[in-house]
C-alpha cells in the first residue's frame, strides 16, 4: 500500500505527540509521585545522635573526677550512655512532681552493675541518673579496691538507708524548711558493706578508732569527696552518726 505525503506527515505528528506527552507532568501537586524541588522540602529535624560513653566510670578517682562526671551526665541521654557502656543497669522512670519541693527529674531505677561483684542492698533503688553514675564510680574505684587492700576481702553488698524522701534538710535541732537533696532523689545514705568472708562493716559500729574497719570507712569517705558534690559523715554532726550522706549535686562540703 502506498502512503501519500500527506498521510506520512500526519503519522509522524501522532507519534511525536504520543512519545512526548508522558515526559513532564503539567503540575506537581501534593499527591504527585514526583519529588518536590529541594528548596521546598522541610528542613531535617535535630539529630538523635548521642555520643558513646566516655569511660568515666572506669577511670581512677582523681581531682578531675567531678568535672568528668558533670560533663558525662549533662543530659539524661548521655548519662544513660555512660551507664550502658559500663554495663550498669539503669531503667529511666517518668518525671513526676509530688509537691512544691519534691519529685523526680532525669531519674530511674539503678539495678545490677555487671562490672562489679557488689550489689546495692536494698536493690533496684530509684535515683537521679547523675547519682547513679557517681555511685558507680565510687563503688568501682573506691569501695571495692579499698576493701581488698585494707580488709582483705571483696565487697558483696553495699548497704544503704535509701535515696528518695520528701523532707527537709536534717540538723541536730530537727528538719529545716530547706528541701533536702533526698527530695529530688539526688542523695544516697550509705550505711555499710558486707564482705565475701561474712564480715559486716557499718558506719554506726566501726567509724571510731583506728581499726582496719575505721580506716576503710574513712578512705571511702575521703574518696567520695572527690566524686560527690557533698559528703557528710559522723565527723559532721550527730544526725550522720550512722551513715555517709553522698550527694550528686554541685557543692564543696566534705566532712
Amino acid at each position: 500500500m502506498r502512503i501519500s505525503g500527506g498521510m506520512r506527515l500526519a503519522l509522524v505528528a501522532v507519534l511525536m505527540l504520543a512519545g512526548c506527552g508522558r515526559l513532564i507532568p503539567d503540575t506537581v501537586t501534593p499527591s504527585s509521585p514526583y519529588p518536590a524541588p529541594p528548596s521546598s522540602r522541610p528542613a531535617p529535624g535535630p539529630s538523635a545522635y548521642v555520643a558513646p560513653g566516655t569511660g568515666v566510670i572506669d577511670r581512677p578517682i582523681d581531682t578531675g573526677t567531678q568535672g568528668r562526671l558533670r560533663g558525662a551526665t549533662g543530659s539524661l541521654a548521655q548519662c544513660e550512655a555512660e551507664l550502658a557502656a559500663a554495663r550498669v543497669t539503669f531503667s529511666p522512670t517518668p518525671d513526676r512532681v509530688n509537691s512544691a519541693t519534691c519529685g523526680l527529674t532525669a531519674a530511674g531505677v539503678l539495678g545490677a552493675d555487671y562490672g562489679t561483684v557488689a550489689r546495692m542492698t536494698p536493690g533496684d533503688v530509684t535515683m537521679t541518673c547523675a547519682l547513679a553514675a557517681a555511685v558507680s564510680v565510687w563503688r568501682r574505684q573506691s569501695v571495692e579496691p579499698a576493701a581488698r587492700e585494707i580488709l582483705g576481702s571483696d565487697v558483696v553488698a553495699i548497704e544503704h538507708m535509701g535515696v528518695y524522701a520528701c523532707r527537709g534538710v536534717r540538723t541536730d535541732a530537727g528538719e529545716t524548711a530547706r528541701a533536702s537533696a533526698h527530695s529530688r532523689a539526688a542523695a544516697l545514705d550509705f550505711s555499710g558493706v558486707r564482705l565475701r568472708d561474712g564480715r559486716r562493716i557499718t558506719v554506726a559500729g566501726d567509724w571510731a578508732g583506728d581499726s582496719a574497719e575505721a580506716r576503710f570507712l574513712r578512705r571511702i569517705r575521703d574518696d567520695g569527696c572527690r566524686v560527690f558534690g557533698t559528703v557528710l559523715s559522723p565527723d559532721y554532726n550527730a544526725a550522720h552518726r550512722d551513715h555517709l550522706h553522698l550527694e550528686a549535686e554541685s557543692g564543696r562540703l566534705c566532712r
